[in-house]
């Protein structure tokens, strides 16, 4: 009997025993289970879906969410105090990288050069008709057929034919033309076409290399090439006693007839002047229109047809010194109203012949092509402030710009 309450006293005990254990253990896991360590865990997670960088996408993979932590390379070292740096300043842009040869230059800019032919039918001093035919250059401006040229290579021309680099030639029909910048858009129905690249000719500095390349009087065997440097930058000269041509690129590049429209490219290859004059017996002087003006006009001529500029109702003539003496004016430069036109802006705001503009909303006016210019960039509706003299004194007026009429 003592020995059966003694072995039931040590059943009692070991399962006691047992059941303590069980219970502690369960204990230790609560008590391991520190919400602080949950935090942290949460806060980890929480830092890769924020951070995308530094885990891959669920999307670019298959695999499975476990599988992605297994693979995943370890996260970067960041420092938060340390702003990131875009990419686009980690990549090391040279300019001198850019340029070409004259070769390549020449090579890259080749196909957009054309060859302008025209015929022009004349009357002699006998009635007799006697054809006329002249040559200049182009440049194509995009793939449907637009080519930029210079008004005086197309003015007055019965037929014009383009000559592409490729030996085809095709009729061309005027789009547009300005005689007062000097530009004129053609257009040819053709196939495959290769524009030019544009520049920006405002970055333009004196001292860099430039190439003209234009068909120098119309030899056979494709365009003549030669190299200058950018003389001077913003050259004005006077085509007549009321027109004068401003803001002009002077290179030495040898600029001959024929080269007329053709382009002038800096050392990447891009058109930044169109040529367009000589000075005669001058040695190597020679003068591009900017591609920044260019561009006024031939968005104008490709939108509408003809270039929309305001219009004064003045007839302009520059100041000469020995004007400016009989008129007893301070300033050396500007424009002299040499008469008025009936009916439009300068007339009714009470401007006067011989008064003189200095300056119109703040630009100054120095000539007819700083005039020309400003009313190219002002078109009619624009409301102008007229800075001008009047027997020595600065006045002012204000007037709204008329369309010019035909």
């Amino acid at each position: 009997m003592n020995k059966t309450i003694t072995l039931l006293l040590i059943v009692l005990l070991i399962v006691a025993a047992c059941g303590t254990k069980s219970s502690t253990g369960q204990l230790n896991i609560a008590e391991n289970s520190d919400p602080s360590i949950d935090a942290q865990e949460k806060s980890v997670q929480q830092e890769k879906i924020e951070n995308k960088s530094l885990t891959l996408p669920l999307a670019a993979s298959t695999s499975t969410p476990t599988e992605i932590e297994a693979t995943a390379q370890p996260p970067a070292i960041i420092d938060a105090e340390t702003p990131s740096v875009p990419d686009v300043d980690l990549i090391s842009v040279s300019q001198a990288g850019d340029n070409m040869t004259t070769v390549e230059a020449v090579r890259a800019l080749g196909p957009s050069v054309v060859q302008i032919s025209t015929d022009t039918v004349a009357i002699s001093l006998y009635n007799r008709i006697v054809p006329q035919t002249g040559v200049g250059s182009g440049i194509i401006i995009d793939k449907v057929g637009n080519i930029l040229t210079n008004n005086h290579v197309v003015e007055g021309a019965d037929l014009v034919t383009v000559t592409l680099n490729d030996g085809r030639s095709y009729p061309a029909t005027l789009v547009g033309s300005d005689n007062i910048t000097d530009l004129a858009v053609i257009k040819i129905s053709a196939a495959k076409l290769t524009p030019a690249k544009f520049g920006i000719s405002a970055e333009l500095q004196v001292g860099e290399d430039v190439i003209a390349v234009g068909h120098a009087l119309g030899l056979k065997g494709g365009p003549t090439v030669s190299k200058g440097v950018v003389s001077a930058l913003e050259r004005t000269i006077q085509t007549d006693a009321q027109k004068a041509m401003v803001d002009l690129i002077q290179t030495d590049a040898s600029i001959n007839p024929g080269n007329s429209g053709g382009p002038l490219a800096n050392s990447k290859g891009e058109v930044i002047g169109i040529n367009t004059a000589i000075i005669d017996d001058s040695n190597g002087i020679g003068f591009a229109i900017n591609i920044d003006d260019a561009h006024v006009v031939v968005d104008q001529i490709l939108t509408s047809g003809n270039v929309l500029r305001g219009f004064l109702g003045i007839t302009p003539f520059n100041v000469t010194d020995s004007i400016r003496e009989q008129i007893n004016l301070p300033v050396a430069d500007g424009v002299i109203i040499a008469g008025v036109v009936s009916g439009f802006p300068a007339e009714n705001s009470g401007l006067q012949p011989e008064d003189v503009i200095v300056m119109l909303n703040k630009v100054s006016i120095e000539n007819a092509g700083d005039l020309s210019k400003f009313l190219l960039n002002n078109p009619p509706g624009s409301k102008v402030e007229v800075r001008f003299y009047r027997n020595g004194e600065l006045r002012k007026v204000d007037i709204v710009l008329a369309d010019k009429p035909d």
